[in-house]
């Protein structure tokens, strides 16, 4: 008997990179099973459009609903979560109207499964309806959370249940929380918790990484770029190059000798993380995942009041990525980077499961070509 061909909706939190990045990885895994993504609905807030790479390689429709978003300090750095709260309350009734947006387009296009990448808005939709034969399905590594083998900052209780509130409120009625991690990890069935392999593209997973000479560096909020320019001004023989998406920027601006900052893109950030010497970042899941699998060690620096990239920053240090810091001064990093390590081998075995894992979360497809794998050995990085 012919198995079944089944519908999806996405639902996209437009916040940062990642979540982009993994409904591509994700359509097209689906795609290539007979599947179809009928509709992919985008959160869109004030501050980011929706990066061009995303429109050009999702392949399926594509329409925006406004959503809620941070309010950033005037530096354009760190968030604020006190004044995020109060702005996103005055717009509820606009936010309203993005409920019935979902609602219409679920009920035209009845798609057998809707998967949410972390969109709160989703979430709230379906307290107020819930669409009949209809499964949904959260992925996001904010849902890692909820599992006890989790290790949280120290401290910042309030902040802590802030974001597991948060992480229920975008869950609301769903079948399966699809948890994505760096590691291996127990599922939780009764609590609805599995844990996934990280959705990194087709083409991350063909590069071939070699180590050049400059430092990659990928930053949420433009305001830093500042902050990194003070210090490789001190020190002008490290090439950086950046990818940002402050609005108007060129494609490509020389910010200081040896500085250079590119607008947010697909193909071009892939390549340079492959020749990279080393990878900055705001600690954002996606990127650092796709260092890791491309052995790239990892600087995090969280976004200021982020605390969820606080947390990315912990778990992926646990996790053999790199480390961690406070600030964008690369004086440890550098010495860091220099260190023999063993690549890791571990977690792109564990990344290299990430088709299996979800055709069996979200078709029940249990069996598919399973890729060897690779020792350390292996996975050395070729030297330019």
């Amino acid at each position: 008997m012919a198995k079944q061909k089944l519908k999806f909706m996405f639902i996209v939190q437009g916040e940062g990179r990642g979540h982009f990045t993994q409904a591509m990885a994700l359509r097209k895994l689906l795609a290539s099973h007979g599947h179809e993504v009928v509709q992919v609905l985008v959160g869109k807030n004030d501050r980011r459009d929706i990066p061009q790479f995303f429109k050009d390689g999702i392949f399926a429709p594509v329409r925006m609903f406004r959503s809620p978003t941070f309010v950033v300090d005037a530096n354009r750095r760190g968030i604020l979560i006190g004044p995020t709260i109060f702005k996103n309350l005055l717009r509820l009734p606009l936010y309203i109207k993005s409920f019935f947006v979902i609602r219409r387009r679920i009920r035209r296009d009845k798609p057998d499964v809707v998967v949410n990448f972390y969109e709160l808005l989703a979430g709230l939709s379906f307290m107020a309806f819930r669409p009949r034969k209809t499964k949904i399905m959260c992925v996001g590594h904010q849902y890692l959370l909820h599992h006890p083998d989790f290790e949280f900052p120290p401290g910042k209780v309030v902040d802590r249940y802030l974001l597991l509130f948060n992480n229920w409120l975008t869950a609301f009625g769903a079948d399966k929380l699809l948890a994505l991690s760096f590691r291996e990890m127990d599922d939780l069935p009764d609590r609805k918790i599995f844990v996934m392999p990280p959705l990194l593209r087709d083409e991350v997973l063909a590069l071939k990484p070699s180590s050049g000479d400059f430092i990659l560096l990928y930053i949420l909020n433009d305001g830093y770029a500042e902050e990194i320019a003070k210090w490789q001004k001190q020190n002008p023989h490290v090439v950086i190059h950046g990818f940002w998406d402050r609005p108007g920027a060129e494609e490509v601006e020389e910010f200081q000798p040896n500085l250079f900052f590119h607008k947010l893109s697909g193909t071009k950030f892939l390549e340079r993380m492959s020749q990279c010497k080393a990878f900055v970042s705001t600690a954002g899941f996606e990127s650092i995942c796709e260092a890791m699998y491309l052995d790239k060690p990892v600087m995090m620096r969280p976004t200021g009041g982020h605390f969820e990239q606080q947390c990315n920053a912990i778990d992926a240090v646990k996790a053999g990525a790199g480390m961690a810091a406070e600030a964008f001064h690369l004086d440890e990093f550098m010495t860091f980077i220099e260190r023999d390590r063993p690549p890791n081998a571990a977690f792109r075995n564990w990344a290299r499961r990430a088709d299996q894992r979800f055709l069996q979360m979200l078709t029940g497809e249990a069996s598919i070509q399973q890729p060897g794998e690779e020792t350390a050995e292996e996975l050395r990085p070729a030297s330019q």
